[in-house]
């Protein structure tokens, strides 16, 4: 099966589980490599202003590392990879570096969560959708996926179309916005995430769409795979589908990943 590098845990906040429960899951489903990516701490707000329910305090960053480590001895027929999931904040570069330096990742992924501090996957925040023009908000979702993605801060760029999780969409399919992307994520040697999360809230659609995956394939993007798991059941959910949009998006090969170096296995 291709690898589910999209594994969160309970330690995030807004998830279930311990990392062995996930482990086991895979090893269930005949799984042969997995990789956690629980939400680094929010580091760009004051410590007082963080919430739990986002993501991992501070200090349970170092038990975070150890943990997806120590996981290794106990499921030898296993891959367990070391990743983590940092929001791109537009100037926080340099913060990121020295949060990730010195940790044995395999892989980082970027995300999107926050349009000028408008947290838009969430549901409390929801009611913002009707006071601005989509089109303008995927126009500034968009940018931040580009400058996200020519960061190099990252490996992978996750559920890249996550801005349509509420199935908010343009009238028109922004074709040349996936096309910017795409370019972007390209010339950064980024890869595009599979997410199949898509398909258990309201747009109903893995991330990306056929239309972006295809544009990505056009443009050379190489992909990863991830289920986005919040409970250990969902590792590897929703996978045949995604297989599928990644054939019928023209590709053959997903990327695995070991410290921080990618390789193409066929699926």
């Amino acid at each position: 099966m291709i690898p589910d590098y999209h594994i969160h845990t309970g330690r995030c906040g807004h998830a279930s589980g311990g990392m062995r429960q996930y482990a086991e899951e895979a090893v269930k489903k005949g799984m042969g490599e997995i990789g956690f990516s629980d939400h680094i701490p929010l580091y760009w707000l004051p410590a007082d202003r963080r919430d739990p329910g986002l993501a991992m305090a501070e200090e349970e960053f170092p038990g975070y590392i150890a943990g997806v480590l120590g996981l290794r001895p106990e499921f030898p027929s296993l891959s367990v990879r070391l990743g983590v999931e940092v929001d791109f904040i537009p100037g926080q570069g340099s913060t990121v570096k020295s949060i990730l330096s010195g940790y044995p990742f395999d892989y980082v992924i970027g995300s999107i969560h926050y349009i000028d501090g408008w947290g838009f996957d969430n549901p409390a925040h929801l009611e913002e959708f009707g006071r601005q023009d989509i089109d303008e908000i995927y126009e500034k979702y968009f940018d931040l996926l580009c400058a996200a993605a020519r960061s190099r801060l990252y490996d992978i760029i996750a559920h890249p179309d996550l801005i349509k999780k509420f199935g908010h969409r343009p009238v028109t399919p922004p074709l040349e916005l996936y096309r910017r992307a795409a370019g972007a994520m390209a010339g950064a040697g980024v890869c595009v995430e599979v997410n199949t999360a898509g398909l258990r809230v309201p747009a109903e659609e893995i991330y990306p769409s056929l239309d972006f995956l295809r544009i990505c394939r056009l443009e050379g993007v190489p992909a990863s795979t991830g289920s986005d798991a919040h409970a250990p059941g969902l590792v590897g959910a929703g996978f045949s589908q995604a297989v599928d949009l990644l054939r019928e998006a023209g590709y053959s090969e997903v990327a695995v990943f070991e410290g921080r170096r990618r390789n193409m296995i066929k699926i």
